[in-house]
């Protein structure tokens, strides 16, 4: 997916991108407007109300006279219909959104020097192609990591080695079938997970890149979503309402955040959380600014606010993500450590397979099945088709 901009002949991204217009750049930061509207992942943006030892809006309100507000979405697809829609400044968006709006001109490029701690981000994520086109920064990095499959303690009493568990029907650890017992993602970016999967249990299909599928690669990975909705109890987008189904609706497997596994840890319920032997997708989330924002000078004391090294770290260990931010992990300046930026995953960045919009010009194969379809093919295999 890092090459994907490589292979820019894909009507669907391309020729936008050919044809940018961009907001003027702002060349300084004056006084904020009173006020930043973000459209966030649930977690992301914390004031202290679930937990009131993470908060990293109160200070920043206080300093800059800017009042957060927060929109949570539950998906890529919400984000980008939430930005098409207007009204917000900011997204933190994944790679699989990041893309789109940057192509559908939704967001602004973003003016590197007036960010002064762009020089602490990541080298792996300052030029990330999810949000730099032509050498152009769309967004400041936030925060990375694999998606991961959480699972009851108490059924598994070691740690499922493969996504099997959601995918094929099988008797659990309890002598209980898993079907009506696991939840799959609600967004199409889920076929990339049964992409994901066949990629190590059928090799003969030659797929290379979970988000780069041919016809018969793409078909077998519906095969297998038609499949593992036979077991599904729930398609889940809501990270409180996932969490409330391990709590009380007997689900025990299901691919999930690491936000929802250390919530529910924290509060006694025997859930861990494992990333099996076929690997994971994952999210690299840049904080992008609407193209039309109301707000720009908060919008950016907001972006520079984002990279602050106890925000990071703090964040880190909230939503077990990785910092943008290594030095996040080291300084001391927040909760987390360079032992818990590796559980993390910090040194497995090369190993996830980042959300990214498939096209139909791809890298891996020439042809492939593009994005479009991917959605309207999702909704049917949810509904039964």
């Amino acid at each position: 997916m890092k090459k994907l901009l490589k292979s820019c002949t894909a009507l669907t991204l391309c020729l936008a991108f050919a044809g940018q217009s961009s907001a003027a750049m702002l060349t300084s930061v004056g006084a904020g407007e009173g006020q930043v509207d973000i459209v966030a992942w649930a977690g992301y943006i914390e004031r202290g109300e679930t937990d009131k030892a993470f908060d990293w809006v109160t200070k920043f309100e206080e300093a800059t006279g800017c009042k957060v507000n927060v929109k949570t979405a539950n998906t890529s697809d919400e984000m980008v219909a939430l930005m098409n829609e207007g009204g917000f400044d900011l997204v933190t968006a994944s790679g699989d959104a990041s893309l789109r709006l940057i192509a559908g001109k939704r967001v602004q490029p973003i003016n590197v020097d007036l960010i002064k701690s762009w020089n602490t981000v990541d080298e792996r994520l300052k030029n990330a192609p999810w949000h730099t086109v032509d050498g152009v920064h769309y967004g400041t990095p936030y925060m990375w990591g694999p998606n991961v499959l959480m699972y009851n303690t108490e059924v598994f009493k070691e740690a499922p080695t493969s996504w099997n568990v959601v995918f094929e029907e099988m008797t659990l650890g309890d002598g209980k079938s898993n079907k009506g017992r696991v939840q799959a993602y609600d967004g199409p970016i889920h076929v990339a997970d049964a992409a994901n999967y066949l990629m190590f249990h059928k090799p003969e299909l030659g797929i290379k890149n979970p988000y780069e599928l041919n016809e018969d690669q793409y078909k077998a990975a519906l095969d297998l979503l038609r499949q593992q909705r036979t077991l599904v109890s729930r398609y889940w987008h809501d990270a409180f309402i996932q969490m409330d189904d391990f709590k009380n609706e007997g689900v025990v497997a299901s691919g999930s955040w690491p936000f929802q596994v250390n919530i529910l840890k924290s509060e006694g319920k025997p859930i861990a959380s494992t990333v099996p032997q076929e690997g994971a997708t994952g999210w690299a989330d840049t904080t992008m600014m609407h193209v039309e924002a109301a707000h720009p000078n908060c919008s950016y004391m907001w972006m520079e606010h984002s990279l602050a090294s106890n925000l990071q770290s703090d964040l880190s260990v909230w939503f077990g993500a990785v910092p943008s931010v290594p030095a996040a992990c080291t300084d001391g300046r927040g909760m987390q450590n360079a032992e818990g930026c590796a559980a993390n995953g910090f040194e497995n960045f090369e190993k996830i397979k980042f959300w990214t919009t498939p096209v139909t010009k791809c890298e891996s194969q020439g042809e492939c099945v593009p994005y479009y379809r991917w959605v309207s093919d999702y909704i049917g295999v949810i509904g039964g088709r």
